[in-house]
């Protein structure tokens, strides 16, 4: 299985934010991802399993 990785423009195009509130969300830990060369990088896989975690919490 090849895991999509996703830049941090293309996590704030999906997630419909401006990519500084996405970077802010990254940098303080509350978006699921990791650096590459100095450059935030996500799995597609862990952005969707984060949105249905937050969709959980929101309905509790």
């Amino acid at each position: 299985m090849i895991d999509q990785i996703l830049t941090l423009r293309e996590v704030a195009t999906y997630l419909k934010l401006a990519e500084k509130t996405a970077y802010k969300l990254a940098a303080d830990g509350k978006l699921p991802g990791f650096k590459v060369g100095g450059s935030w990088r996500f799995k597609q896989v862990d952005l969707e399993r984060w949105i249905e975690d937050k969709k959980k919490r929101d309905t509790e």
